[in-house]
């Protein structure tokens, strides 16, 4: 085991930031980034959730300053239903992102040649509500470059599983997702703002598997990215967000 994969997955299982990273431990790319990630999943042994996808927005790619999503793999324990209550002191630095939470209903497994979007959207199982709040074992006051960042697996966090979508074969790409903080609509957004599909962020990430000679699973949710950027949470505060007029999750902020 590597000195960064004992130190994240020490960092995961006492839900406490490595306050300062040394220069020789930050992975040299992002691939050595990623294979951290996989090791600290590991040695971490817990039940898998599935994955979440970022920066699927040109907003959210400039401020994370890369090129492409990136992505990282989530755990069961920390699933939680709408209405969700979190308590704000054992958070780390939490952020807040409305996102399309999408089941696999199929595998899609490895093979040589490239998946498409047809194929992507008859995998697709459920497709619900949801609310990353999203965590970051590194202090936001002192981030250390990207393949860190990946290897705590793109800062995933809890997630919260609102209503489900009920006509979402019909099309995602024009549903309106608002987000309320204690009553006031502070953010919004909609699925085109998701690579104009909040569906093609499992092409890419069925498409980034595959180049690894990886596949992915029936029932695993992955988040699909931010469509309202990342919003930072204080104690106390209550957020909603409505996906249309259908759809709705909610968590609270114990002070």
């Amino acid at each position: 085991m590597t000195p960064l994969t004992a130190l994240l997955a020490e960092a995961r299982q006492s839900g406490r930031q490595v306050a300062s990273l040394p220069a020789e431990l930050i992975p040299a790319d992002d691939a050595a980034g990623y294979a951290i990630a996989d090791a600290v999943a590991a040695e971490l042994g817990w039940e898998p959730l599935g994955w979440k996808i970022a920066g699927t927005t040109a907003a959210m790619r400039q401020r994370l300053k890369v090129s492409e999503p990136i992505c990282g793999r989530t755990y069961r324990r920390f699933a939680l239903a709408s209405p969700a209550q979190l308590p704000h002191a054992a958070l780390l630095d939490p952020l807040v992102e409305c996102e399309f939470f999408v089941t696999l209903g199929a595998d899609l497994p490895f093979r040589p040649e490239p998946f498409s979007m047809p194929e992507i959207r008859a995998a697709v199982g459920q497709v619900q509500a949801g609310i990353e709040v999203a965590e970051c074992r590194f202090p936001m006051r002192a981030l250390p470059p990207l393949p860190a960042i990946l290897a705590d697996g793109s800062a995933s966090g809890r997630y919260i599983f609102g209503d489900a979508i009920p006509d979402w074969r019909a099309g995602l790409a024009a549903l309106r997702v608002v987000l309320e903080v204690d009553g006031v609509a502070l953010r919004e957004g909609s699925g085109a703002d998701v690579m104009g599909d909040p569906l093609a962020p499992i092409l890419w990430l069925t498409e980034a598997r595959r180049r690894r000679g990886e596949g992915l699973r029936a029932g695993q949710m992955i988040s699909t990215g931010s469509c309202t950027g990342m919003l930072p949470v204080r104690a106390g505060q209550q957020m909603r967000a409505r996906f249309g007029d259908s759809a709705l999750v909610e968590i609270a902020f114990d002070g």
